[in-house]
């Protein structure tokens, strides 16, 4: 297998988004409708003392995932409220129909003092088709615990018989690399079940995809499917600190394949993607989202910049 580029199918400058967001369509996650498919993603705006805020927004475009029929002028869902985990943001939402609902499990983030950042999971339903969400609760449905301390988030959710399964990340710490410098985090995947998608039983702090450049490694959205009898894992990783303007240790996309749900074989080079040289994508590959469409898999991602630029798609052969 090896997948082969398209090029970045959707920039948002080029388009009028809510809130005034003129940059980022990060995260990208894709709802496959009849003649359609709506890719949910986060983009940001200031607030009054000009720091970011998440919003999730989408854009339809045609299955030949060249077209696009329209690009949401409203967000789907709002931020949380004073102190709740999604105050400042969400990023990213995954989203899958259930019957004629839509479940989108949010990874909220709200700001800290000593950190910049602490993140929950969330579970929001659509029953208007998408268009709009609405919180099951004011609180996440997994957050942080005794062994997983901080930084859940990240979720990708997917059943598979008459079980619930979700992917996600946790931190295993913050740390300075420097005297006087910024506290960075490093956080691993892990895995959590559930008979009704909102009660999870999680594998506390195990880490269920090795690490390939060390223990440093951060791992960051898990999306899976299955081919065939076997089940695929893509996700990205990069090194905890000095990645934002290396491209040396930035951003890289991941890996590993199962056949039971359970014990996860990394594989980054089958099939394997890598930057473009001089291109959007020529210094980092991030968050990506792999869906079926038209008996095809496709692979949505993020280029430099942390996705500032929009996000592209690749096609498996």
């Amino acid at each position: 297998m090896r997948w082969r580029k398209l090029g970045r199918i959707f920039d948002p400058a080029r388009f009028t988004l809510p809130h005034r967001c003129t940059e980022f369509a990060q995260s990208p996650q894709a709802l496959v409708f009849g003649d359609f498919v709506r890719i949910y993603f986060s983009t940001r705006s200031l607030d009054a003392n000009g720091k970011y805020l998440s919003h999730v927004a989408f854009v339809d475009i045609k299955k030949n995932m060249r077209d696009i029929v329209a690009v949401s002028g409203h967000t789907v869902i709002e931020l949380g409220g004073l102190g709740c985990f999604d105050e400042h943001g969400i990023f990213p939402m995954n989203v899958l129909w259930r019957g004629d609902s839509v479940y989108g499990y949010t990874c909220g983030w709200s700001r800290r003092v000593s950190v910049p950042v602490e993140t929950a999971i969330g579970l929001a339903i659509s029953r208007d088709g998408g268009h709009s969400f609405q919180r099951i609760g004011k609180g996440p449905v997994l957050a942080a615990s005794s062994l997983e301390p901080c930084l859940v988030g990240d979720p990708c959710v997917r059943v598979f018989g008459d079980l619930y399964h979700m992917w996600y990340i946790f931190g295993t710490g913050w740390r300075r690399f420097s005297a006087g410098g910024a506290p960075e985090r490093t956080y691993k995947i892990g895995h959590a079940v559930s008979s009704d998608g909102v009660h999870w039983t999680r594998e506390e702090a195990r880490q269920i995809v090795e690490d390939r450049i060390g223990p440093d490694e951060c791992q960051a959205l898990p999306s899976v499917i299955q081919i065939g009898r076997c089940y695929h894992m893509f996700f990205c990783y990069r090194q905890s600190h000095d990645f934002r303007t290396n491209r040396e240790r930035s951003y890289r996309i991941g890996h590993a394949q199962s056949d039971d749900l359970l014990s996860w074989t990394r594989r980054d080079d089958d099939p394997g993607i890598g930057v473009t040289q001089g291109d959007w994508d020529s210094d980092m590959l991030c968050y990506p989202h792999v869906f079926e469409c038209e008996g095809r898999v496709h692979l949505l991602y993020n280029g430099n910049e942390f996705g500032r630029h929009g996000f592209g798609l690749a096609v498996l052969e």
